[in-house]
């Protein structure tokens, strides 16, 4: 596929994630990512993805000083998908407890939390590993369609995200007793907690239908 057929996505770089196997994911989905910290290129993609692992106060820091928190949040009301990964849909949050409290990008309504904050459970932290996934709303037509309920995707977090309003969770999780937001979604933005880059081929799909909704076809496809 020409250059000129993929789509530009931005991968926002602010010093806090696997930029480079995200980048691989969108080529081979056929899309063609660029990585960078520079708001004017957020501004001109096609498509966002704002990965990340980390801290959270850390990286609000970074996004403020380099003028991308007003870039994706203006990006938010273009219409044009913005995807979040972990952090990154830990940052899209209204506030986070990681070490303090932190505002977030308050792209959704919510607050970020440490596993068994609410309920006193001494789960072990980080939770690192793959865990069934299941529908918390219709994922016909958003990033998640065509993946089966229970799909395996895989995780590495120690705080959850917990958004303000149910009908914005698009699918859910377990750690050990507790149940926990994997995924939210309102219009144009999507973000997931699990690393679709590090899900095989499951987690290639979120990135397949990235694809579809900017117009590129994946490579297999053609």
């Amino acid at each position: 596929m020409s250059d000129k057929a993929r789509a530009t996505v931005a991968i926002v770089d602010y010093g806090m994630g696997n930029l480079f196997s995200v980048a691989q994911a969108c080529r081979a989905v056929g899309l063609a990512p660029v990585i960078s910290d520079d708001p004017r290129v957020v501004e001109r993609a096609a498509g966002v993805i704002l990965p990340g692992v980390g801290a959270f106060g850390d990286a609000m820091a970074v996004l403020r000083a380099k003028g991308l928190d007003r870039a994706l949040t203006d990006y938010a009301r273009s219409g044009r998908p913005l995807l979040g990964i972990c952090l990154g849909m830990q940052l899209m949050m209204s506030e986070s407890w990681e070490f303090g409290h932190h505002r977030g990008l308050e792209l959704f309504p919510g607050r970020v939390v440490r596993f068994g904050s609410d309920n006193g459970h001494r789960l072990k932290v980080p939770h690192v590993g793959w865990e069934p996934v299941y529908p918390a709303g219709d994922w016909q037509g958003t990033l998640l369609e065509g993946l089966p309920a229970g799909v395996h995707l895989y995780f590495v977090h120690s705080f959850h995200a917990q958004p303000a309003r149910p009908e914005l969770e698009l699918a859910r999780a377990s750690y050990g007793p507790e149940a926990f937001c994997a995924a939210v979604a309102q219009g144009n933005v999507t973000a997931c907690q699990f690393h679709p880059e590090r899900s095989g081929p499951a987690g290639l799909n979120i990135y397949r239908n990235l694809a579809r909704r900017l117009g590129v076809p994946a490579p297999q496809e053609e």
